[in-house]
């Protein structure tokens, strides 16, 4: 005998609207009603064929999304305020799976994670729209990252780069600069032929404001999108965004052959969204509470970040997610999750964003698994002593704390990466192009800097470039249009360095 896994009240409401619907044909198949609500979820009895992750609709206009397919009912999380949801509402299948408006009209603007607008600049007209959840390219269909994703900051284009449709985690306790690094980035793609999308989960609306004025401060908004879930969202509202900010990218991706940059800001509040939307859910809980597919949560999502082969037209999708730490800990559950998806890792430090060295990066931890193959052979040849010297600095640092004699070799390895950490900091909103990159690297690294005193360092650098851009803008012109460091202009360049540094010590 079949029995119902239901509560005596939950049989006698569905006793009660059967009497009240008795000789009233109704198609049972589409049209179900609420057993339950409350907390953002409704437990749905009658819907027998509903899919996973279809989209349904109450009868105040409410959107609801199916997630657990029960034997008697249908767990379902609400897209939207469901005060007026109650025992015995009506709700219909749609026979669609959750969707976002794609396209053009989106660049420029503010959406919610349905796609719809929030900034206040009328309606976004498109007639396409994709689903949020979609099947990652597969191997066959990629092709390997060798073109670089300039990020404008020193220390990461020289010693962490980032390829084009490359996922490349930003990782750090709170307030040590990892939005910065991702806006940064945004904010060097002008001119590029890149479109962003920002991301933002759980953040606060005051925040998420900032952020946009400063992009369309900086110029930034005209090819980025802002898909905004603030902490005010339900959890089902802030674990979508990043789905439905994937789909807008998919759409440049696919159809239209472009590559784009993706920022997920941050995946640990994803996590918390979906953690809390599965307890409501009743999924049982597993390690630190999370349910046991958190890990599949992220895996789908990054692996929508692609580059794609030659056949499909070769657009790209770099994602740049973004986790939150709590004092340094990037053992806990869902950071290791997230580092063994990406493919390599910034990882900031408080230690050395307090102690004045920004961006704080830790070039140590930091990993990018893609290396050299995204980066310029002018790059490659003047970044490769750079990560070496450091770690060596870093090592004779410590054992220069004990304050006994030092020879001069030791001393001088001390000084050149003292004054390598003072070249590698870069206020925010002031990324840099490559070529001038270059030029600072190679005058850091062939230790040009070592008779200057280290808080002069980066007036120098300041001052090396303009005085370059004035005198021999072609050594610039060269590195940028040949992406190389040949022999004739290294030897203009060395030439161009020791005029600037005579003038400059003689001041």
């Amino acid at each position: 005998m079949f029995v119902l896994n239901l509560r005596p009240e939950e049989v006698s409401s569905l006793i009660r609207q059967q009497i009240e619907n008795y000789g009233v044909k109704l198609n049972t198949d589409e049209i179900g009603y609420v057993l339950q609500a409350g907390d953002g979820i409704a437990r749905i009895y009658g819907l027998m064929n509903c899919m996973y992750g279809e989209l349904l609709e109450f009868q105040d206009g409410v959107m609801g999304m199916a997630l657990n397919l029960e034997e008697d009912n249908v767990g379902c999380v609400l897209l939207g305020a469901g005060d007026n949801i109650k025992e015995g509402s009506e709700v219909r299948r749609t026979g669609r799976t959750v969707e976002v408006p794609v396209g053009n009209a989106l660049i420029g603007r503010v959406v919610n994670s349905l796609g719809k607008p929030i900034d206040g600049k009328g309606e976004i007209i498109t007639d396409r729209f994709r689903p949020i959840e979609f099947t990652a390219p597969g191997v066959v269909d990629r092709k390997s990252v060798n073109k670089p994703l300039q990020t404008g900051i020193l220390a990461i284009d020289a010693m962490i780069p980032i390829g084009r449709g490359q996922r490349e985690l930003i990782i750090g306790d709170r307030q040590t600069g990892k939005t910065a690094i991702a806006l940064d980035t945004i904010i060097n793609q002008k001119g590029k032929d890149v479109i962003c999308i920002y991301v933002a989960i759980g953040q606060k609306a005051s925040t998420i404001a900032g952020i946009v004025n400063t992009l369309e401060n900086l110029g930034a908004m005209e090819y980025t999108i802002v898909v905004s879930s603030t902490a005010s969202d339900l959890a089902p509202e802030q674990y979508i965004a990043p789905y439905a900010g994937c789909a807008m990218a998919e759409e440049f991706m696919f159809n239209q052959h472009k590559d784009v940059l993706i920022v997920y800001d941050d995946l640990s509040k994803h996590a918390v969204a979906y953690r809390a939307m599965s307890l409501l859910l009743k999924r049982p809980p597993g390690r630190e509470a999370y349910p046991g597919d958190v890990f599949y949560l992220h895996s789908r999502l990054l692996e929508r970040a692609a580059r794609l082969s030659d056949e499909l037209g070769g657009g790209s999708i770099t994602a740049l997610p973004i986790i939150e730490t709590l004092a340094g800990d990037v053992s806990a559950y869902i950071p290791t999750n997230v580092i063994s998806i990406t493919d390599g890792q910034i990882y900031l430090e408080s230690e050395l964003f307090f102690s004045g060295q920004r961006p704080a990066v830790n070039v140590g931890l930091s990993v990018s698994r893609v290396g050299g193959a995204a980066q310029i052979k002018a790059m490659k040849k003047v970044a490769g002593p750079m990560r070496i010297n450091l770690a060596q600095y870093r090592e004779l640092a410590v054992f220069a704390q004990f304050g006994s004699d030092l020879d001069q070799a030791t001393r001088d390895k001390l000084s050149q990466g003292e004054r390598l950490l003072e070249t590698i900091k870069q206020p925010q909103y002031k990324t840099m192009p490559v070529e001038e990159q270059v030029v600072i690297l190679y005058t850091a690294t062939r230790k040009y800097l070592l008779d200057l005193p280290v808080k002069d360092i980066r007036k120098f650098n300041t001052g090396l470039i303009e005085f370059i851009k004035e005198e021999y803008a072609h050594i610039l012109n060269s590195i940028r249009d040949t992406g190389d460091l040949n022999q004739e202009t290294e030897v203009l360049l060395q030439k161009c360095i020791e005029e600037y540094k005579a003038d400059f010590i003689l001041r």
